[in-house]
């Protein structure tokens, strides 16, 4: 007969668990506190810039009638289109939007185009003297062409560019370059000079090298000229009202400020609201999209420029 011998019971030693150490855990909750202040505050800027531009919207979808008196939940029973059909059929508002798009694609086009150039001359190509130049360059920076518009309209008139797009798309291109080489400088100087010399080395000329080699690493900066010079070209009123005479040169934004000053009859606060938002609904649109780009380029060069 054989007698089975039962093993004894294993004893399961519970490892103790690691305890956190109180600094890492004071860390995390900072850090958590910090997130939650960002996000409220955030929350809160966001609500302040968007509720006005809704607000906006939501007027412009009323009769002008309803516009000018007090609102109410009643007012905002039948929202219609009507401001902005009439405002393009009644006011031509069409051709307006035209101008200022063309004006602000063409100064912002050109002026990207011209202060990569001239930036790229300023970094890869220096010569004697491009520093006193580049000061020179900023140095415009600091006159406001308000200050000058006198004899800037002198200038212009003499050389035939008033009442033409043409005339004020180079008067914007020109206000335009200061900050657009300095900002296109800073891009071009955070560049290694191994990345040139090695596209130099495998025979790559100098337009080569800027359209294949430095082209993707300067797009930050690029669309931030770009933005800068269609916001400033979208939404000029003195620039336009000075330089054109001709009403079907005028732009929006000297449309809408007719349109509020009783210059097209009867003063409709209908068409005056949707031409603010027809001005405002492009800019928003426009960053939104370039917002990452813009922000890279606004800080390119920071650390090395």
């Amino acid at each position: 007969m054989t007698t089975s011998v039962e093993a004894p019971p294993q004893v399961t030693q519970h490892k103790p668990r690691p305890t956190t150490p109180p600094t890492a855990s004071r860390a995390r909750t900072a850090a958590r506190l910090r997130t939650a202040i960002y996000a409220v505050i955030g929350t809160a800027v966001s609500i302040a810039f968007v509720v006005p531009v809704a607000w906006s919207f939501l007027r412009s979808l009323q009769p002008g009638s309803q516009i000018a008196a007090p609102s109410s939940e009643q007012s905002f029973d039948n929202l219609t289109f009507e401001n902005y059909t009439g405002l393009i059929a009644n006011i031509g508002a069409g051709s307006y939007i035209w101008n200022s798009l063309a004006i602000a694609l063409g100064a912002a086009v050109f002026s990207v185009i011209i202060t990569t150039l001239a930036a790229y001359a300023l970094v890869n190509f220096p010569f004697k003297g491009s520093n006193i130049a580049f000061a020179l360059i900023l140095l415009t920076m600091m006159v406001p062409f308000q200050a000058i518009l006198t004899p800037l309209f002198l200038e212009m008139n003499a050389l035939g560019l008033t009442d033409s797009l043409a005339g004020i798309i180079v008067f914007h291109i020109t206000f335009n370059l200061p900050f657009g080489v300095f900002l296109m400088r800073n891009s071009f100087a955070q560049i290694p000079r191994e990345v040139v010399e090695a596209a130099r080395i495998d025979g790559a000329g100098p337009l080569r090298i800027l359209l294949s080699v430095l082209r993707p690493m300067i797009v930050p900066g690029a669309v931030t000229v770009f933005l800068f010079a269609f916001l400033g070209g979208w939404g000029d009123f003195l620039g336009a009202l000075t330089f054109l005479t001709k009403q079907e040169l005028f732009t929006l934004p000297v449309a809408v400020q007719n349109l509020a000053s009783g210059a097209f009859g009867v003063v409709n606060h209908g068409y005056v609201i949707a031409g603010a938002v027809l001005l405002m609904l492009p800019c928003i649109i426009l960053y939104a999209a370039v917002q990452r780009y813009y922000v890279r380029g606004l800080v390119a060069g920071a650390v090395k420029g």
